[in-house]
């Protein structure tokens, strides 16, 4: 479990190629506290340490999350967002983040806000995927690149979200542009209850 608040970024040194996996080596400031079988959200996507080695350590990505994340879009020298899993007591700064992407979005519009950026991203919706909560809502919660951000101005598939300077150096905001793919997850407590509610649609209640 996450809280959506990036600690750091980590830089791909090596990507290794293994039947549908890949397994990803990086190097980040708390690489060397990391232990084996311990959860890191990287751009969002809760991935476990397999080995560390010093200053790097090395995830594995499988078909499943290749396929829903731009995980596999990753060359050598890129930037992805990281943060450990949360400590039991204490604050939850963001939001429940659990490091599932639901899918990716592709960004449209960067405009710069003097002081402030506001990114727009578009993403494809259908009936079932809202009916399965992968929707967006005004003043909602919904995680960009494993970034907790507050959502405005949403649509049937697109929402804007409000970049402050310090999240646009900290993380990988600085690195996206105009058509640059990123992941999201939506808000699980909006996808809890957009499925309860189907569930009783189909039961006819």
């Amino acid at each position: 479990m996450f809280s959506g608040i990036v600690e750091t970024t980590a830089v791909v040194t090596a990507i290794e190629h293994e039947q549908d996996n890949i397994h990803l080596t990086l190097t980040c400031s708390f690489a060397q506290e990391l232990k084996i079988d311990q959860s890191v959200s990287h751009n969002g996507v809760c991935l476990t340490v397999v080995s560390t080695n010093g200053d790097t350590y090395t995830v594995t990505a499988m078909r499943e999350t290749l396929e829903r994340s731009n995980l596999g879009q990753l060359r050598v020298g890129d930037e992805v967002n990281v943060e450990r899993s949360m400590q039991m007591g204490g604050r939850l700064d963001g939001h429940i983040v659990q490091g599932h992407v639901d899918q990716t979005a592709r960004c449209t519009r960067i405009e710069d806000q003097a002081g402030s950026y506001e990114f727009t991203f578009e993403y494809e919706s259908t009936p079932e995927m809202v009916r399965r909560g992968y929707f967006t809502v005004d003043k909602g919660s919904v995680t960009v690149n494993g970034v907790s951000l507050t959502v405005c101005r949403p649509t049937r598939g697109s929402f804007s979200v409000c970049i402050i300077p310090y999240t646009f150096d900290v993380t990988n905001f600085h690195s996206i542009a105009v058509g640059s793919v990123v992941n999201i997850e939506f808000d699980i407590l909006g996808k809890y209850i957009a499925q309860y509610q189907s569930q009783l649609n189909a039961l006819g209640q």
